[in-house]
């Protein structure tokens, strides 16, 4: 995984080296409302959303009017939780999410569309099971297991809005096109995650 990343880190910088349009570093952070799309696997419980965060950040580089390239990279935290007879069931996952973006600026106006795909890297999972009698709590470090797939590849699509030529916000929602465990067993359930996630950026 390890590769994978540092691979990511080095298309995001070739991105803004081969650029030959003005580029912008900027920074960003919100609000994750992640939960998850079920498969196979042992799946008969109900779950929502487990709120989380993300921040990293971005480059704008302007292509042509009203169309540029905006890549980010992201530390993002995403999971679920569940109601089970047992007790609460909470799994919380930490991510390296790298989107690939297209801005398309909708009418000269503050308002674009953001739309493109998106590729992750798990860092770990912490997994927290409380009822009436204790907590018990579990913090995995994916690189040392195999339960779980370390990179996974999605698609985004949201909105940005610029209040002026530094300071944004922006709603999203993001989706992977593949299950985090393909192999899937009766204690180990398949899922997609999905996130909605709101935030803030600033441009320098």
């Amino acid at each position: 995984m390890k590769k994978l990343i540092i691979l990511a880190l080095g298309l995001f910088a070739a991105g803004a080296a081969n650029a030959q349009a003005p580029i912008r570093l900027g920074v960003k952070a919100g609000l994750n409302l992640p939960n998850i799309i079920k498969d196979d696997g042992n799946n008969d419980f109900k779950t929502k959303v487990n709120p989380g965060f993300n921040a990293g950040v971005t480059l704008d580089i302007n292509l042509i009017k009203g169309l540029a390239f905006t890549p980010e990279l992201l530390y993002s935290t995403k999971g679920y939780k569940a109601e089970t007879t047992f007790g609460d069931y909470t799994t919380t996952t930490s991510f390296i999410d790298i989107p690939i973006l297209a801005s398309i600026n909708l009418g000269g106006s503050g308002l674009n569309l953001v739309v493109g795909p998106q590729v992750s890297f798990l860092l770990s999972t912490k997994n927290k099971f409380e009822n009436g009698i204790g907590t018990v709590e579990q913090e995995i470090i994916e690189d040392k297991s195999d339960r779980f797939k370390k990179s996974l590849v999605g698609g985004l699509i949201g909105f940005r809005y610029d209040i002026n030529n530094k300071i944004d916000i922006h709603g999203r929602y993001a989706l992977d096109f593949q299950k985090n465990n393909e192999d899937g067993s009766n204690e180990t359930p398949e899922f997609k995650n999905q996130v909605f996630s709101l935030g803030f950026g600033v441009k320098f």
